[in-house]
């Protein structure tokens, strides 16, 4: 931009130069402009008398003068960014309207300096700057086309612009660049395009706008930025569960792309392609549970399986054991929803991942460092979110370090507990592994959300009737006890549940009778409360553990039990309730569900009542 000097004045005086061609007017305000740039730093460009010179220039009908106004523009806002008004972005937007590829190339240029502070990209767009530069966008000449998306790249990082520019027609053109021969080109564009998918209607309009084959065509593009701007565009746009179908009906080779890129030699590269491979395996309707296998998969259910089957696992498990935070992290959350399927709970047992995931259940204080594996705001994992408020380094730090360690964990665990959900084998191998002694020594130290999913894996490990024992000689009773008391619902019912899939088949009940009075209020103190929440998943699984109990047969606990009044007066409550005896006048399938549990809690009361007289 430093040819803007030579363009006004071309190394001669300004009256050789341009006394036949100049106006009075045009004449001083080149005067002005060579006295200000030659002291620049003795005053505001912005507010003062070189602007209005300026936009004189702009003004003028010739285009030599045109053009060494939009250079001149360009040079000092490369310098000198601020919040600025109308008066100086009205010449600069006019100076778009032109017809010459200079004042066209030096303008878009100025406005994408401007572009970079947040009130300005508000500005330009209100006053109508996305017509113009579409149409340059469109442009023959390259070095336009480069500007003009590289503007539009800038004001698409504001979010109420996103809206404007996806609804502005900007999204085809720009999806056409994309492809450009131009490296410049292309990084810019596909920049635009990532900073579009931030948001639901955006999302679709990309779609609609046919960007997701050329974000996929150009994840083999030689440049690591354009790698990570469509893997990272790829993934915010397999968030919907409606594009994860597109992508995977009309993509066969996504998830290989995908694969391949997890061997980058960029973290950050690295790091998207398994961000991206997790959103495409995840399925919301069975985050929560295991569901029966079927004999048909669903597309969710064939990405888990062909992320496997594509060579995934010996990447993920590098990135696992990565000294980078946010490289494990984007490994274990790929790792969490793969193991959903069935099929591949073994495949991945066997690929050697489960030391490394216990290995990650204990933390790391250390805080992730802040180098080539850091991700820009546009690298979420999941549903993509407007950036936090900045907070001094230190602290930011430190909560980002938490966070992340705390999102490892639930991820490790979660895992943990899908591998060990279809087979005893598997369940035995987790255990061998160290799983339980790990819950057993963090789980009062860590998070709800990590809490949650520990005792959700221990009430899975307690299904098995080969660990119980085991489970029970490590007192894994007394650390549940005091978690069916906690304020988080979901600790408490997973806890709840892991001592009713403890109590049930066992030979030797001694441990829960040992634990009936204490910790905790002890085994007692959890059945009344449960028995008395007037919470339906509660009182099931305190009715169908007492029921467990009294089956058992151990004379000692059976004693225990019939003595107690508040439990007997809850048990007999239980047993009494009435159902209605109509069904609900609206048919809801909430109320229908309700009064299905409500009648099994019923019969389990019913029954453990009997089984006492």
């Amino acid at each position: 931009m430093g040819g803007c000097c030579s363009s006004c004045c071309g190394g001669h005086s300004q009256d050789r130069l341009y006394a036949p061609l100049l106006a009075e007017s045009e004449r001083e305000a080149v005067s002005v402009l060579l006295r200000y740039l030659e002291n620049r730093g003795e005053e505001d460009f912005f507010s003062s008398g070189p602007l209005r010179a300026l936009t004189t220039l702009v003004y003028s009908s010739n285009v030599d003068l045109q053009r060494s106004a939009a250079l001149a523009f360009a040079e000092i806002t490369e310098k000198d960014v601020q919040a600025v008004n109308e008066e100086t972005l009205s010449p600069i937007l006019l100076l778009l309207q032109s017809s010459d590829f200079e004042v066209q190339r030096a303008a878009s240029a100025a406005l994408g300096n401007l572009a970079v502070n947040n009130d300005n990209k508000i500005l330009i767009v209100e006053m109508g700057g996305l017509e113009p530069l579409i149409r340059q966008m469109q442009s023959v000449n390259v070095e336009v086309q480069c500007n003009a998306v590289g503007c539009i790249t800038n004001l698409a990082t504001h979010e109420d612009n996103k809206v404007k520019i996806a609804r502005s027609g900007a999204l085809v053109p720009l999806t056409k660049l994309a492809k450009s021969k131009d490296m410049r080109v292309q990084r810019n564009a596909t920049g635009a395009l990532l900073n579009m998918t931030h948001s639901d209607e955006n999302r679709q309009e990309l779609v609609t706008a046919g960007a997701i084959p050329v974000l996929v065509s150009l994840l083999q593009s030689p440049d690591a930025d354009v790698q990570y701007y469509c893997t990272t565009a790829l993934s915010n746009i397999a968030v919907d569960a409606s594009n994860r179908h597109i992508l995977a009906e009309t993509e066969p080779k996504l998830v290989s792309r995908l694969v391949s890129l997890m061997d980058s030699t960029e973290p950050k590269v690295q790091c998207q392609a398994a961000l991206a491979l997790r959103n495409l395996a995840s399925d919301e309707s069975k985050m929560l549970c295991k569901v029966p296998r079927t004999n048909t998969y669903s597309q969710t259910d064939k990405c888990q399986l062909e992320i496997v089957q594509a060579g995934g696992l010996p990447a993920l498990l590098r990135l696992l054991q990565s000294p980078v935070p946010q490289l494990v992290l984007s490994s274990v959350a790929c790792i969490r929803n793969i193991s959903i399927h069935p099929d591949n709970e073994s495949p991945i047992i066997e690929a050697g991942f489960l030391k490394p995931l216990v290995a990650l259940l204990k933390g790391n204080s250390t805080p992730p460092p802040s180098s080539s594996a850091s991700v820009s705001s546009s690298s979420n994992a999941s549903a993509p979110a407007p950036a936090a408020p900045a907070a001094p380094v230190a602290a930011a730090a430190a909560a980002a370090s938490s966070a992340t360690q705390e999102e490892i964990q639930c991820h490790t665990i979660s895992t943990l507990r899908n591998l060990a959900a279809s087979s005893e084998r598997n369940k035995k191998a987790i255990v061998e592994a160290g799983t339980v002694d790990k819950c057993i020594s963090l789980v009062s130290n860590v998070s709800t959300s990590v809490q949650s999913e520990m005792t959700a894996c221990i009430a899975v490990l307690a299904l098995s009737d080969e660990l119980k024992q085991y489970l029970l000689s490590v007192k894994i009773i007394d650390v549940l006890i005091p978690l069916t008391n906690s304020p988080n619902a979901e600790v408490q019912g997973n806890s709840g549940a892991a001592l009713g899939n403890l109590s049930s088949k066992i030979d030797n009940y001694a441990p829960f009778v040992s634990a009936w009075s204490s910790p905790a209020g002890g085994i007692s103190g959890y059945l009344v409360r449960f028995l008395t929440s007037n919470d339906l998943i509660f009182e099931h699984i305190a009715a169908w553990t007492m029921l467990q109990f009294v089956e058992g047969g151990d004379n000692t606990l059976i004693d225990l039990i019939r003595k107690n009044p508040v439990i007997m007066q809850a048990t007999q409550t239980l047993a009494g309730r009435e159902l209605p005896s109509d069904p609900p006048a609206d048919g809801n399938l909430i109320d229908l569900e309700d009064t299905e549990a409500e009648g099994e809690i019923i019969a389990l009361a019913s029954r453990v009542l009997k089984t006492l007289e």
